[in-house]
């Protein structure tokens, strides 16, 4: 049988002291002039910080950087701590979006949030319980994931919170959302200065003549990928200042650029994504007399035009029309004259901030639109974009990943993690734009960005580094850059999201053998193992990640070690029998069957079969409705079924007949189930009494209908278990009367696998060696005499490609030496030539050993010639039972009958030169023993 494998540093100062770790190094440097000597460095890392001695500024700093979990942990050390944990310049912003809020948590946060001013949150639960802060103050709203989010939600945050300044809710389409709900917004909220809102059903004339009458300061729209927008309407807004309709696709262009050309206030407007025709922007254009900047981004009509005239809006009046044809870092650098600014330094603050306000407020309005719809486009990856995207699109996020507006890097970091992907369903990314982002330096910054102290930056950034992580060159810059060990740190986070954007790094990191040592030595394995136990079952992103990461892990055998060592066993088999989420199953499975798979000095493979519930919940799951969890359940029951307590404790939970059940259900499903269920009931098969029950239950002709598969994988696993069922007459029997001689006759002849051909030969051997005689004179139908001649027809079909098989390890002029000669060398030779690497995995019985010893003296010389050759994979020095298949071999006094055979006149000279190798081979193990 065969086994299968399924597939940066942190700082901590004492006293003027910087220790730095990373990569299995630590460096120690001292802020202060000269050397401290070695008594000062041990007194300073033996120094204790006072906490409590440290000044309120320091502390207030301290508290700042905390989630509000946190900070409530925190100011519970203490009734000082607790006052300045309520300072209202810790309370003035607060992001609830990686928490759960519900009413009560809003009221347990309501004492604090007297001076709360912006507030960002996350699903419309969260929006439902935003009253329960009586936060009256409030003067900013972002909330994304509200798609649920109804009418009466929103008319009730707005009536409750009159002093809104900012409300932004999306990406999320607000499908609930009414007309209705707009006009309440305008009439509660007279501050009102920027509104974004995406997916609404319509905004029509009233609720957009209601913004225009009831908020005098409104200078920021934006109705994004709404479904209805009256044109007109929006021209009454005089204070709009900014516009955008990106992703609306039922304007009328000609009204729209007529009515907002003449908006007096107009700057910028954003209509990317649209079907915006050239000649309303060449509208806009000419009659607008204060627009500075249109963003025409995937706009296919005006893309068009511009292939065909290049030149289509180059006398655009000073105004900016960015496209994605169009060189945007340069035509954005037109919105400095006077100021030399490098085009890549464009969205750095330092260039704009205190030149011009409108300019500033551009820039910052410019760099949320385009965050919006590059995020946008590379969710949707239209044809055509690639060059975009290696060219500058990813040079734009990259530059946007610095923004000053936190919402904005998040964006910029979710549309990285997006726009490499190219299949989600197989983990494809594109090599050449996750290589653009290494090469742009964007590993580093992503990395920076992660070990921020923002929990929804973090989970964004992790994301991406994950998708990236897919390409094996970006891998290894992740893991050169410190990635793994600031993904480590992540995947400890007592934030959900963050850990499972983690968890998938490490997953994807784990893939192939050159990181899982450095996952190993930075705690990750710990890591991963402890999400399985912190999250509840619910919680299917967080488990999949971590048990797949567990699985790539287990794959290694010092790393399968460390699985086991952290309770990795008992954390995968609790998902295994609790879990009801078919991505964990699988990958759980995947997990124990890669924990098994290793060889004898790793007891994985018993630890897991004592786990309580681990083979019978293994057994359960061969019979799930998904086929990924079905076939990673039957190859973890392969490779736990060499163990021989295994392999009976399977067989005891209802094993046999599970798997018997599961080979017959997958003959039209994917080839590795078809490999997985036929090497499981392989391994199972290694039992006397399971063969048995196996032949009985029906096991046969399934197996013979996958040993027809021209799949090598598949066909070789199946003709591994026909060689194991073929060991008892009953099953030989079976065999031959369900037409399983022509099937392996044809595998034995025509397999491109030497395996399969090898063990098709024994299984052949096996059946016609006698012993099924007895039992075919009785048979199992009525008719034994025609199963008499039927079996003599077969045995003589067999015989003939058996003889085929050997002689095709023959060389005539090497034997003929070997024969002649009586050096060790020319053995050897002979020996090497004819060995089948694969075959030193197979370990047989003393009951099998024997019955080829037997067979040694068997009046065919055909079958004298496979015995001796069969005899001589087993037992090749270096194989590895080889040791194992010798000491059987001196136990059944196979010495003797091997000399009668090397020396036998009847025989082959094949079957004489097989034979002296074997004596040969035992002499060799048993002077390795006594030595």
């Amino acid at each position: 049988m065969t086994r299968r494998v399924r597939r940066r540093t942190c700082r901590e100062k004492a006293k003027g002291v910087d220790e730095v770790v990373g990569e299995g190094r630590a460096l120690r440097g001292s802020s202060h002039v000269g050397s401290a000597g070695a008594e000062g460095w041990e007194d300073a890392a033996a120094a204790e910080v006072d906490w409590t001695a440290l000044p309120d500024d320091a502390l207030l700093q301290l508290f700042a950087r905390l989630n509000y979990r946190d900070r409530a942990s925190m100011a519970a050390a203490c009734r000082a701590w607790r006052a300045l944990g309520s300072s209202p310049c810790l309370w003035s912003a607060l992001d609830l979006r990686a928490h759960r809020c519900d009413p009560e948590v809003a009221s347990s946060l309501a004492s604090r949030c007297g001076s709360l001013r912006r507030l960002r949150l996350r699903g419309h639960e969260a929006a439902e319980a935003v009253p329960g802060l009586r936060a009256r103050g409030l003067r900013e709203v972002v909330a994304d994931g509200c798609r649920g989010l109804t009418d009466a939600t929103l008319a009730v945050l707005a009536a409750r919170h009159e002093d809104l300044e900012s409300l932004q809710i999306g990406p999320d389409p607000l499908e609930r959302i009414s007309s209705d709900a707009l006009r309440h917004v305008a009439l509660c909220c007279s501050h009102l200065r920027r509104l974004r809102l995406s997916g609404l059903r319509e905004a029509d004339a009233d609720a957009v003549g209601a913004l225009a009458r009831y908020c005098p300061f409104l200078e920021d729209v934006a109705f994004l990928d709404c479904g209805a927008v009256d044109e007109a309407a929006l021209a009454g807004i005089h204070t709009l200042r900014f516009l955008s309709v990106a992703g609306c696709r039922n304007l009328k262009w000609a009204t729209a650029s007529a009515f907002w050309a003449q908006l007096p206030s107009l700057i910028a407007i954003d209509v990317s994504r649209t079907d915006v025709s050239p000649s309303a922007v060449s509208r806009l254009i000419s009659h607008s007399k204060t627009l500075k900047l249109i963003c025409t981004l995937n706009c296919i009509s005006v893309e068009e035009e511009l292939s065909h005239n290049p030149a289509a809006f180059s006398n655009s009046k000073g105004k900016l029309v960015l496209t994605i044809t169009s060189h945007i870092f340069k035509s954005i650098v037109s919105l400095f004259p006077g100021v030399d600014v490098k085009e890549h330094g464009v969205f750095n603050q330092c260039n704009w901030r205190h030149k011009d306000k409108i300019v500033g407020d551009i820039m910052s309005w410019l760099e949320w639109i385009l965050s919006q719809s590059l995020l946008r486009i590379a969710e949707s990856n239209p044809h055509g974009m690639h060059d975009f995207w290696l060219q500058q699109g990813t040079a734009l996020l990259l530059s946007l990943l610095k923004s000053s507006q936190e919402d904005v890097q998040e964006r910029a970091a979710t549309a990285l993690a997006t726009f490499v992907v190219i299949d989600d369903e197989s983990a494809t990314v594109d090599p050449a734009r996750s290589e653009t982002v290494m090469q742009n330096g964007g590993i580093r910054m992503l990395l920076d960005l992660a070990r921020c102290s923002r929990e929804s930056a973090q989970s964004e950034a992790a994301k991406a580094i994950a998708n990236l992580s897919v390409n094996a060159n970006v891998a290894k810059a992740v893991a050169d850059e410190g990635g793994i060990t600031i993904l480590t740190n992540l995947a400890k986070s007592m934030n959900r999201l963050v850990a499972e954007e983690a968890a998938g790094g490490l997953w994807n990191l784990s893939v192939g053998d050159d990181h899982k040592a450095s996952i190993a030595a930075s705690g990750g394995i710990k890591a991963l193992v402890d999400l399985i136990f912190r999250w509840p079952a619910g919680t299917d992103g967080v488990l999949e990640r971590a048990a797949g990461a567990l699985a790539n892990l287990a794959a290694d055998d010092k790393c399968s070690l460390e699985v086991a060592k952290a309770g990795g066993v008992h954390a995968l088999v609790t998902l295994a029998r609790l879990c009801k989420l078919e991505g964990v199953l699988e990958q759980a499975a995947r997990a124990l069957a890669n924990l098994a798979v290793h060889g004898d000095n790793n007891d994985n493979n018993a630890a897991v079969g004592q786990e309580a519930g681990a083979l019978e919940s293994l057994v359960q799951l061969t019979s799930s409705q998904n086929e990924g969890v079905r076939q990673e359940a039957a190859g973890a029951l392969w490779n736990l079924s060499f163990d021989d307590r295994n392999r009976e404790a399977i067989a005891a939970a209802g094993g046999v007949e599970a798997l018997v059940s599961l080979v017959q259900e997958c003959l039209n499903a994917s080839e590795g189930l078809q490999e997985r269920a036929a090497g499981a009931l392989w391994g199972l098969s290694v039992s006397e009494a399971n063969s048995i029950a196996i032949g009985q239950g029906g096991g046969v002709a399934p197996l013979l209908m996958l040993a027809r598969s021209e799949v090598e994988d598949v066909h070789e696993t199946a003709a591994g278990a026909l060689w194991n069922l073929a060991f008892y007459s009953g099953n030989a029997l079976r065999i031959v009367e369900e037409g399983g001689v022509p099937v392996l006759v044809n595998i034995c002849s025509s397999s491109g696998s030497k395996m399969a051909r090898f063990m098709s030969a024994l299984a052949l051997a096996y059946m016609f060696d006698g012993r099924m005689d007895e039992v075919a004179l009785v048979g199992t139908s009525s008719d034994s005499s025609s199963k008499s001649v039927s079996v003599e027809g077969a045995r003589r079909i067999a015989l003939k490609h058996i003889e085929t098989f050997v002689l095709s390890f023959s060389d005539p002029h090497m034997f003929s030496m070997a024969a002649a000669s009586s050096t060790p060398a020319a053995l050897c030779q002979v020996a090497e030539a004819v060995f089948i690497h694969e075959a030193g995995h197979l370990r047989c019985s003393g009951a099998e050993i024997g019955r080829f010893v037997a067979m040694l003296r068997n009046p065919s010389p055909i079958l004298r010639a496979c015995a001796a050759f069969a005899l001589l994979q087993f037992t090749i020095p270096g194989g590895r039972h080889a040791v194992h298949h010798a000491g059987l071999l001196q136990k059944a006094g196979a010495g003797r009958v091997l000399r009668a055979a090397a020396a036998a006149t009847t025989a082959s000279i094949e079957a004489k030169i097989f034979a002296r190798i074997v004596l040969r081979n035992l002499e060799h193990h048993q002077s390795g023993t006594s030595t």
